[in-house]
């Protein structure tokens, strides 16, 4: 109970009907203009993988993925994905895309490590998308060129949402913020991360923090990020370290900084093996993924995962992402929903 956020005199939009076909109307709106401005085609996704090979994302490194035995392979085990991040870039080198274009898919996942309240689930579902790029592109301008792309799409997704249902306005920015997280710990030395989070997008409403998973003046880093697919490391803005960043909005029901999706620029083979190397993970760089990249048969790309049922849940006015999707929850936390009006699906 202590990770749900209680709004104040919370009264949903929609009712349950209305809410299940915004979900729908969203969902397609949103990703048919992703693909169209980014240039990706739709693929086929796992959900699961052989565990041992390195292309399941290891998050921050401590979350347990779910596994289970394959009868039929002499009980090899299987993981459930965490995300597509490795994955994504295998398929572009089997489907040999070129630069400049890429895919998406539809990812499902299962978290079981997850702290479940208003902003997480067991149940994680996003648009992984991933674009091939050249050398001359690994730069903070092009990163900050594909933000501006996506945030377009996000805003054109707000203003058909508000001709579906007039009664939700919309309050997105016409640009959105970008800041590294240097610069942020900066503005704020007293505050821990989230704070920060919350104080920066409440003033810009849409933000883009740059610099995960590197380590910033303090020794800290903002947040963590497996070393082996984005690049954190290389110099981004204003000289500092990051060619990677998550997407903010500021959610007025929750009042705080609500993150839409994560993405980068991804490593190339030099910083895998430094990143690796700094992480002490460097027994990853027998795994068939890193080895794929060492050899030169993966293509340099960026991309990133955006939450569907986040920004479902933001279009939406909603208080929870219960309200968005069908998942387990604590029946002490549904009980205190109904009392809130927040309606669990």
């Amino acid at each position: 109970m202590s990770y749900l956020i209680e709004p104040k005199n919370y009264n949903p939009f929609l009712d349950l009907k209305q809410t299940e076909q915004g979900i729908k109307e969203i969902k397609e709106f949103f990703q048919m203009n992703l693909s169209s401005d980014l240039r990706l085609r739709r693929v086929t996704a796992p959900l699961f993988v052989l565990k041992g090979t390195g292309i399941n994302d290891d998050l921050n490194g401590v979350e347990r993925p779910v596994s289970f035995p394959i009868k039929d392979m002499g009980d090899v085990q299987a993981e459930v994905v965490h995300s597509l991040a490795k994955w994504k870039r295998l398929t572009l080198a089997n489907y040999n895309i070129e630069p400049g274009y890429g895919i998406y898919t539809d990812m499902n996942a299962i978290r079981s490590d997850e702290e479940l309240g208003n902003l997480h689930s067991l149940y994680v579902d996003q648009w992984d998308w991933e674009r091939v790029i050249t050398e001359d592109q690994r730069n903070i301008e092009f990163l900050k060129s594909i933000v501006v792309r996506i945030y377009a799409a996000m805003k054109r997704t707000e203003y058909m949402v508000y001709e579906w249902y007039p009664q939700i306005k919309p309050c997105l920015p016409e640009k959105i913020h970008f800041i590294h997280a240097e610069e942020l710990r900066q503005l704020y030395p007293d505050l821990e991360p989230k704070d920060r989070e919350n104080k920066i997008c409440e003033k810009y409403k849409a933000v883009f923090v740059i610099g995960i998973g590197c380590k910033l003046g303090d020794g800290k880093k903002h947040d963590g990020r497996a070393p082996d697919y984005d690049d954190y490391t290389s110099k981004g803005l204003n000289d500092l370290p990051g060619l990677n960043g998550d997407l903010l909005l500021w959610n007025s029901i929750l009042n705080r900084a609500f993150e839409i999706s994560s993405m980068g620029i991804r490593v190339n083979k030099e910083i895998l093996i430094s990143q690796l190397k700094k992480e002490g993970k460097e027994e990853r760089l027998g795994l068939y993924f890193h080895k794929r990249l060492i050899d030169g048969t993966l293509p340099l790309s960026i991309g990133g995962g955006i939450g569907q049922s986040r920004l479902c849940m933001f279009y939406l006015k909603k208080a929870h992402v219960g309200e968005i999707q069908a998942s387990i929850w604590p029946d002490e936390m549904r009980k205190r929903c109904e009392e809130l009006n927040i309606h669990l699906i």
